[in-house]
């Protein structure tokens, strides 16, 4: 029987290309996506194709491509995203809107390209990559926070929706993994004299010392591999530190102004 077919948005780095080797050494016939290709002239880890989420006619030139080539599309990883942080008083109007068109819209476009295509083959898997920052508003990361929040409910309306077709979705939130991230977020600048001059430098600090200590993106490779294999699988998943999954549990088991002081504790050390 031939292999599935994975096609990853933002496949060319970070969490999206891990995921995308590994899949690759179980056997899978995998895309990854890229805005740029010409940036990648010699990247030969799987087959990869140009597409920007925030552009319809980019998403359908790409699946045309991979189509052309394959008889089905059998998973859909959306992984494009970008990072942003800053006070929302100080983070610029434009910045927010890419951040959803990118962070949420994005993933929606792509899955509205790819829906017809699993209907008709009476089968799909659509796997969302979110966020445990989605499941709570960070300080100083509220925009992020909100576009994976809203990827995340929005997967639960999608699943009902479209379960009849014998089409899951999915969604796998990650915790600090060492990526590149970083070096392709926009983050507000810390301004001098600014209400917010020390309390988010001091914060901005931090995201990137937790970034550049985070876990491998091997772990979340594997736990993709596991929910494609998996003859069910469940609405939401999570990848990361004993903490940072146990902090989704406190958040409903804490009175809300215990939760806001122990996240405020946290995001100033």
């Amino acid at each position: 029987m031939k292999s599935k077919t994975v096609l990853i948005t933002g496949g060319s780095s970070g969490i999206g290309k891990a995921i995308g080797i590994y899949l690759t050494t179980k056997g899978y016939n995998v895309y990854g996506t890229t805005r740029n290709i010409a940036k990648y002239p010699n990247f030969n880890d799987f087959k990869l194709v140009q597409m920007d989420v925030r552009n319809a006619q980019s998403i359908k030139d790409c699946i045309d491509e991979v189509l052309t080539n394959e008889v089905r599309l059998d998973v859909v990883i959306n992984n494009a995203g970008v990072g942003i942080t800053g006070p929302l008083e100080e983070t610029p109007s434009e910045e927010i809107v890419n951040a959803f068109d990118t962070n949420f819209s994005g993933p929606l476009n792509v899955i509205k390209a790819v829906l017809p295509i699993m209907r008709k083959q009476q089968k799909g898997l659509i796997i969302n990559i979110t966020s445990i920052a989605g499941y709570m508003g960070l300080p100083y990361r509220g925009i992020y926070s909100a576009t994976k929040g809203a990827l995340e409910i929005i997967t639960e309306s999608l699943r009902m929706e479209t379960k009849s077709f014998g089409i899951n979705i999915t969604c796998l939130a990650p915790g600090d993994f060492a990526t590149n991230i970083a070096s392709g977020r926009y983050h507000a600048p810390v301004i001098k004299n600014s209400p917010y001059e020390k309390v988010y430098g001091d914060t901005l600090k931090a995201i990137d010392k937790d970034v550049d200590n985070g876990g491998n993106p091997i772990q979340v490779a594997k736990k993709v591999h596991g929910i494609i294999e998996a003859k069910n699988p469940k609405i939401h998943y999570k990848v990361g530190t004993f903490f940072q999954k146990f902090s989704i549990i406190l958040k409903r088991v804490l009175p809300d102004n215990w939760y806001e002081k122990l996240l405020m504790n946290y995001s100033s050390k």
